[in-house]
């Protein structure tokens, strides 16, 4: 696959992520947040098993099936992505398309200032800056005028906490693996499960809900989580880091036209300037080690040329 195809498949990644957020909140008329992430993630794992399925007789024709000790890594995941979905689910009961969007896209920043906390990884300087502006992104997107955010906007905002778990987690535990859909379906399953379990316990569960919340359910289930989940791995082989984290955060964005065109969502200007805040804080703290990188680049080769 060519570069500029990885890219445009990654795009289309962007624009399903943006779209499921419609459907997320479409969903909630026929059944609760907890129901709905249950079925939507056991969607996603019948669409991947098949690959899942093959993967694992490939490794296990090679000797290098994964150890029972993979397992735990595998519902580690699925429990941080459980928490992620479900919070996020949650908070969209009473927040809108565009602020769930951009609120759920503070994991970005998050995700270096966990590995600093829990790998010793010591982030770049551009994490601190861009750590501030999405705090004061999130703060006038959430309700500055008023002092008054949505509670939904807090419960999203959480669920962005175990987002960045998973990111940073996802990643080591699937090239140790070496089995990456595998790990996609083995976590969302686990997610699926657990989510249906704790439906079971606090929400109520009826065939006439499902019915009506179906297309909503389909659609986030079989096109965001399985398809678009797929598809970020296939995409993710070919195209360069930068360009797949910069066209990845274009969800946001997206999320907030398909909110605009289908749910009427409209912000004020203290709640545009925070989506821009926020929007420009993700891509700078993306952009920022990769530009520095490439100048000392130059610059060792500029030495090296003038040492001739």
């Amino acid at each position: 696959m060519k570069r500029s195809h990885a890219n445009l498949l990654l795009l289309v990644v962007a624009v399903i992520w943006g779209s499921a957020f419609v459907a997320q909140v479409v969903g909630m008329t026929g059944v609760e947040p907890l129901t709905f992430t249950g079925i939507r993630f056991l969607l996603g794992a019948a669409i991947v098993c098949p690959f899942a399925w093959r993967e694992w007789r490939a490794l296990s024709a090679h000797g290098a099936q994964p150890l029972p000790g993979d397992a735990l890594s595998v519902a580690t995941l699925g429990v941080l992505l459980m928490l992620g979905a479900a919070f996020q689910q949650i908070g969209m009961t009473s927040t809108t398309v565009t602020n769930a969007g951009f609120l759920t896209a503070l994991y970005v920043p998050l995700v270096p200032l966990l590995a600093w906390l829990i790998l010793r990884t010591r982030p770049h300087w551009s994490v601190w800056p861009t750590s501030i502006g999405c705090l004061g992104g999130t703060w006038l997107l959430s309700g500055a005028q008023a002092l008054d955010p949505v509670v939904g906007d807090a419960w999203v905002i959480a669920s962005s906490l175990f987002w960045a778990l998973h990111v940073l987690l996802v990643g080591r535990i699937a090239e140790r693996m070496a089995a990456p859909f595998v790990v996609a379906c083995g976590q969302f399953l686990v997610c699926g499960l657990i989510s249906l379990l704790w439906a079971g316990l606090n929400e109520t569960i009826t065939l006439a809900g499902i019915r009506q919340a179906s297309l909503a359910i389909a659609y986030a289930g079989v096109v965001s989580v399985g398809i678009g989940f797929t598809a970020q791995v296939i995409g993710q082989r070919y195209a360069q880091p930068a360009d797949a984290a910069i066209i990845l955060s274009a969800e946001t964005v997206f999320a907030a036209l398909f909110g605009f065109l289908l749910m009427g969502d409209r912000l004020n200007a203290s709640g545009i300037a925070g989506c821009a805040l926020i929007l420009v804080c993700i891509i700078a703290v993306q952009l920022a080690p990769l530009t520095m990188a490439g100048r000392r680049s130059a610059s060792r080769s500029d030495t090296a040329e003038a040492g001739r």
